[in-house]
């Protein structure tokens, strides 16, 4: 699996014209899903997600992380994170796993992250979405469970 980190202060995403997911402050996810990708690597990255400290503490260096920053995780499917675009102009993705393996990993990745007392909003997996961020920082990572 692998996740782009961003930190972020209000987000959204919208499918259509309608509002499926929002947060005030905390990171916005992007996660893409691999063939060989097991409950394992979600478990791996929703723990380092928790975990990343990322967040500026009293001293205004990155010394906290989003449960302690009391953030929020606004999480987005997005296959096209497997996209190879070494050869010719369109990008394959041929490493992206199906969407009947890649929802229910998305979807447990979301629980774990739930269970270790973070609120988690979602995009609509498979849908065509509008995501919108104000990228705090800017910070962006990312974060592979390889």
């Amino acid at each position: 699996m692998r996740v782009v980190v961003q930190r972020s202060g209000p987000a959204q995403v919208k499918v259509g014209q309608q509002t499926v997911g929002r947060i005030e402050r905390g990171l916005v996810l992007l996660v893409g899903v691999t063939h060989d990708d097991t409950e394992r690597d979600a478990s791996f990255l929703a723990e380092k997600i928790a975990g990343l400290r990322i967040f500026e503490d009293e001293e205004g260096k990155m010394n906290r992380s989003v449960l302690e920053a009391g953030g929020q995780i606004l999480s987005v499917s997005q296959f096209t994170l497997y996209g190879d675009c070494r050869k010719g102009r369109r990008p394959n993705f041929m490493a992206a796993a199906r969407p009947e393996q890649a929802e229910p990993l998305y979807e447990r990745f979301n629980e774990l992250l739930r269970g270790l007392g973070l609120t988690v909003e979602t995009g609509t997996f498979g849908a065509m979405m509008e995501v919108s961020l104000v990228n705090d920082g800017p910070v962006t990572l990312i974060v592979d469970s390889r």
